[in-house]
């Protein structure tokens, strides 16, 4: 039997902020989606394949690196109507139980922090690759995480009622989390 990454031993990894990403999508005027992301993000993943149990994800995002291709808005995310990143510049996810969901999968419950409200949450957890090598000898593995959050669930209650019924801002947030980690040296 050859030895595959997923029976091989835990090794603790650093999430590469230039290869990996934080999205999310929320509704818009009831009627489309506006999509955003986080530019900075960084954290550590232990990572267990033969005991999940063992496994172990911190991440950091910088809250004041929201984008969604439009200046007005993302300053309005920034502001204390949404994340008021002056006073709570980071939204952070530290796991609590890392639980095996499948073929290279997972199910990755955690404390996420956002806005200075923490709450628990599951990460689906899915894809998470074979290591490979990369041209300048670091060894690396990815995966994609997702999850829907209420964003009223983290304080973040801000919306404008519209004249055809409705509101502005739909309240369920999807979220999607691409990660690309080198293991430690």
């Amino acid at each position: 039997m050859s030895t595959s990454v997923q029976t091989a031993a835990a090794a603790n990894y650093d999430i590469d902020p230039a290869h990996s990403s934080a999205q999310f999508k929320v509704r818009h005027l009831m009627i489309s989606h506006v999509k955003g992301e986080f530019t900075r993000l960084g954290g550590s993943i232990d990572f267990n394949p033969a005991h999940p149990g063992a496994s172990k994800v911190d991440v950091t995002i910088d809250a004041t690196s929201v984008s969604t291709r439009e200046e007005q808005r993302d300053n309005h995310l920034k502001s204390a109507d949404f994340f008021d990143v002056a006073k709570y510049p980071n939204i952070t996810f530290k796991s609590t139980k890392v639980a095996a969901d499948g073929k290279d999968a997972y199910k990755v419950t955690g404390d996420l922090t956002i806005h200075g409200v923490t709450k628990s949450i599951v990460l689906d957890v899915e894809g998470v690759t074979p290591e490979a090598k990369d041209p300048w000898g670091y060894v690396r593995r990815g995966a994609t995480a997702s999850a829907t959050i209420d964003r009223r669930d983290f304080g973040l209650v801000w919306n404008s009622a519209l004249e055809t019924g409705g509101v502005l801002v739909g309240d369920e947030v999807k979220i999607s989390i691409d990660v690309e980690m080198s293991r430690k040296a």
